[in-house]
């Protein structure tokens, strides 16, 4: 298997997360909702405040046009009633005005006290129907101009899509010197080229380990154009239980009462349900077995009912470690584990997988840069 070389190769631990399921995606059997388990600021707070209290450093609270709640509200409100927990608010590139967003970002970092990183995302917005290079094009200017509100005096942006003379960046500096760190999952050549010049870790779903190894080859090679190294994260469900006997028949009994017609209209109601990515997980569940595993231990049955990351490591403890283990050997130094239902789920793992895993928080990408790259602030034009 190729082992592509990471940024922080001397990290002895690894950034382990858990997922707020503000997304009205949270089960008991998949396809079968149930009212205590909708996307409510009472549910989706005790995953958060649940997850923290088990050691997970990092929680993604993602975003949905159609359903759930506001993400960046959500992450405003969580800051006061927590501590330690770092927290992965997704942002959809142009769907705030870019200075806006800006300033509202730098409020969450000082509320947090720079616990805040940024999951960036690229979409269609509701009734818009973009190419890749339109939509990467948007989401690469949203990031330019971000960075310059986070390191200078006034912004002074000239692009296809935005264009700002001498905005003033005071109420837009955010706790964080460099401001936070940004993850990105994309597979498209526009999605890796905007990753390897801009972002800071690279968000894989689970795909067979061969798979996942050419994805992060292809994302290095982007970032080394321009003098630049990535992490490697995977995001991925969690099944684990104290033997593989009662991790399957969970399993199983998760996906007992869906009815597949259903689980394809919750899959197609995502806006991104077309996307490349999607498209490579449902590859992964035609190439499965009549079980539904397309390696051991990884099982495609999750994504019979979900748009987005469809597959969950299945196993007893050891077995989900060693799992952990060679992903961790392939250079992937951050997990997003998540798993039905999302708080139930939160305390097998947390109690299963923390006490194995040293837990640590990824650096910032400033520090990754090449000595012979100068550490001065992005230009309009300038890579790093």
């Amino acid at each position: 298997m190729t082992i592509v070389p990471v940024t922080s190769a001397d990290l002895d631990g690894a950034e382990v997360s858990w997922f707020a399921a503000l997304c009205s995606d949270d089960y008991r059997h998949l396809g079968v909702p149930e009212g205590n388990l909708r996307s409510s600021w009472a549910h989706c707070s005790a995953i958060l405040t649940e997850a923290e209290a088990q050691g997970f450093r990092n929680i993604l609270c993602p975003s949905s046009y159609q359903v759930g709640q506001d993400t960046l509200s959500f992450v405003a409100g969580c800051a006061p009633i927590t501590e330690k927990i770092n927290m992965l608010a997704a942002i959809r590139c142009g769907e705030m005005q870019p200075i806006m967003l800006a300033r509202t970002v730098a409020t969450l970092d000082h509320m947090l006290e720079g616990r805040l990183t940024l999951n960036v995302i690229s979409s269609d917005f509701p009734g818009e129907k973009a190419d890749s290079a339109t939509r990467y094009q948007r989401s690469r200017e949203v990031v330019e101009i971000l960075k310059q509100a986070w390191t200078r005096d006034e912004i002074d942006y000239s692009g296809e899509i935005y264009e700002f003379k001498g905005i003033w960046t005071d109420p837009a500096r955010p706790y964080q010197t460099d401001g936070p760190l940004l993850y990105f999952g994309g597979y498209s050549p526009h999605a890796l080229e905007l990753c390897g010049q801009h972002c800071d870790v690279y968000l894989m779903w689970p795909e067979t380990r061969d798979v996942l190894a050419e994805r992060m080859k292809a994302a290095n090679q982007v970032a080394e154009k321009y003098c630049r190294t990535l992490d490697y994260g995977l995001r991925v469900h969690m099944i684990v239980r104290d033997t593989e006997q009662e991790a399957k028949e969970y399993a199983e009994e998760l996906v007992s009462r869906l009815d597949d017609e259903y689980g394809r209209l919750i899959r197609d109601r995502a806006h991104d349900s077309g996307s490349l990515g999607v498209s490579h997980q449902s590859r992964a569940r035609e190439l499965a077995d009549e079980f539904g595993y397309v390696e051991p231990h990884l099982w495609t049955g999750i994504g019979r009912a979900r748009s987005g990351c469809g597959a969950a490591l299945v196993g007893s403890t050891d077995q989900v470690m060693s799992q952990i283990e060679e992903y961790r050997k392939m250079g992937i130094r951050a997990f997003i584990f998540s798993g039905y239902p999302h708080l139930d789920e939160c305390k097998h793992a947390g109690q299963r997988i923390l006490p194995n895993m040293k837990t640590v928080s990824l650096p910032h990408a400033y520090g990754r840069v090449p000595a012979t790259t100068p550490a001065t602030p992005l230009g309009v034009g300038e890579r790093r």
